[in-house]
C-alpha cells in the first residue's frame, strides 16, 4: 500500500500528473468573486466561506478524472485489479493520494485567499477545519465516479453529473459550519454532520468503488 501511495504521489507531481490544477483553480475563482461582486466588503464578509468552500469543491471535481485514467491508459489497472491487495484498499490509497495532492494544499491555500474575501477573523479557524473534515469525503467520493466512469471516452462530463449530487451534503454541511463559525455562531452541529458523512463516506463507499471497477474490468 505505502508503495501504491508513493507511486501514485510521483504520477501527480509529474507534468500533466494534475497537482497544482486544482489550487491554480481554486485561485482564479476565489480572485474572480470581487470583481463579479463589486468591492463591497460587508457582502464579501457574508458570502467568503461559502465561496471557500464551492471553489475548493470544483478544483476538486476539475482532477478527479486523473484518479485512476492513468492506470487504465497505461495497462496498470488490469494488474493492480489482480494482484494480492485488495481493491478496495487500493481504491481507497488512490483517494488518499488525490486527497494529498489537491485537497490537503486547498485546505492550506485557504487561509490566504480568504483574505480576498474579506473573511472574518473568527472564521478562518472555523473553515480550515471544516475543508480538513469535508474534503477526504470529496475525494473519496470522486474515487467511486472516477471507477464508474474509467474507459469510457469523455468521461469527464458523465464524472461531473455523476458525483456533484453526491457532493451536495458534504457542500451543504461544510459552508454551514465555515458560515457559523465567522458569523460567531455554535458550529459544532454542522460540524459533526459533516464528520459523519465523511467518516461514512471513507467506511462505504470503497467498497462500491471496487464492485463498479470489477464490473468494468471484465
Amino acid at each position: 500500500m505505502n508503495a501504491l501511495l508513493v507511486r501514485d504521489l510521483r504520477l501527480a507531481f509529474r507534468a500533466g500528473g494534475g497537482f497544482g490544477l486544482g489550487l491554480a483553480f481554486f485561485l482564479i475563482v476565489v480572485t474572480l468573486v470581487p470583481f463579479a461582486v463589486g468591492p463591497q466588503a460587508d457582502l464579501l464578509a457574508r458570502i467568503a466561506a461559502g465561496i471557500l468552500w464551492l471553489g475548493a469543491l470544483l478544483a476538486c471535481l476539475l482532477s478527479l478524472d486523473r484518479i485512476l485514467a492513468l492506470d487504465w491508459e497505461d495497462g496498470s489497472l488490469d494488474l493492480l485489479a489482480t494482484s494480492p491487495l485488495p481493491l478496495e484498499a487500493a481504491l481507497a490509497v488512490k483517494a488518499l493520494a488525490h486527497w494529498l495532492t489537491t485537497g490537503l494544499p486547498l485546505v492550506l491555500a485557504a487561509p490566504v485567499l480568504g483574505v480576498l474575501l474579506n473573511l472574518p477573523g473568527p472564521g478562518y479557524v472555523w473553515t480550515c477545519l471544516s475543508l480538513v473534515i469535508g474534503t477526504p469525503a470529496l475525494s473519496v467520493i470522486g474515487a467511486f465516479g472516477a471507477a464508474l466512469t474509467v474507459g469510457l471516452r469523455r468521461g469527464g462530463l458523465l464524472l461531473s453529473l455523476i458525483v456533484l449530487p453526491l457532493y451536495v451534503p458534504t457542500l451543504i454541511f461544510g459552508a454551514e459550519a465555515a458560515r457559523r463559525g465567522a458569523d460567531g455562531l455554535d458550529p459544532t452541529t454542522p460540524l459533526l454532520m459533516l464528520g459523519g458523512i465523511t467518516a461514512g463516506v471513507v467506511a462505504l463507499m470503497p467498497f462500491a468503488s471496487a464492485a463498479v471497477l470489477r464490473v468494468n474490468l471484465r
